[in-house]
């Protein structure tokens, strides 16, 4: 390599180095997506992924705030090793949809107000969209916000759009509780995970488009 290029490619690095808040800052910013002036039919609370509980506060807070009418929740996920468990008498504690409802209760959504589906298997947001979609056509749902994590959100947005077929009633609600740090990222392992997972699972989906 001559020295000029060296030189060129050594201030390149130094640049990326001392402005990386600012770069990686974005990259961070660029995957959340939020509607908050949106109103819909339902909050659809996604499962799939982590840090589940923020996502549900952040349906309850629609209701309380009359942005929706009802929240969905969705769940009893499967693997063959639950199956084989229930096949030899395993019976849960309780049914799966019964602490979500508990905590919404306690944060002001009616049961009566909550659907509760069924989605043993689900595995990704593309199939979780794909399970409830036909709920939601069966009961007249025209718009939905979708709760889901900050890091999460573009994305989600992107899938369910996709999914439903059109763009016109669909939002998203990133929840506020969600630990993701848009500014600081880079330094919690857990959140380089989940912006590299972001970035690759876009990527992916705008490759194969799976719907």
């Amino acid at each position: 390599m001559k020295i000029k290029t060296l030189i060129i490619v050594t201030g390149i690095i130094v640049l990326l180095y001392f402005s990386r808040a600012s770069w990686l800052g974005y990259l961070g910013h660029s995957l959340v997506v939020d509607d908050p002036s949106a109103t819909a039919d339902v909050a659809i609370v996604l499962t799939t992924g982590v840090d589940y509980l923020p996502r549900l506060l952040q349906a309850a807070q629609l209701y309380r705030d009359k942005r929706v009418k009802k929240v969905m929740i969705n769940g009893n996920r499967k693997t063959d090793a639950i199956r084989q468990l229930e096949k030899q008498g395993f019976i849960p504690a309780c049914k799966w949809s019964e602490n979500s409802l508990r905590i919404l209760e306690m944060h002001g959504v009616p049961r009566q107000q909550v659907w509760a589906v069924s989605a043993e298997n689900v595995f990704d947001t593309v199939s979780e969209a794909q399970t409830i979609k036909p709920f939601l056509i069966n009961n007249g749902v025209s718009s939905v916000i979708i709760t889901t994590s900050k890091f999460h959100s573009r994305r989600a947005r992107y899938v369910w759009r996709k999914v439903m077929g059109t763009e016109e009633g669909i939002y998203t609600s990133a929840a506020t509780d969600d630990p993701f740090d848009l500014d600081r990222w880079w330094q919690h392992g857990r959140q380089v995970k989940q912006v590299m997972g972001e970035y690759g699972g876009m990527a992916y989906y705008i490759w194969k488009q799976p719907w």
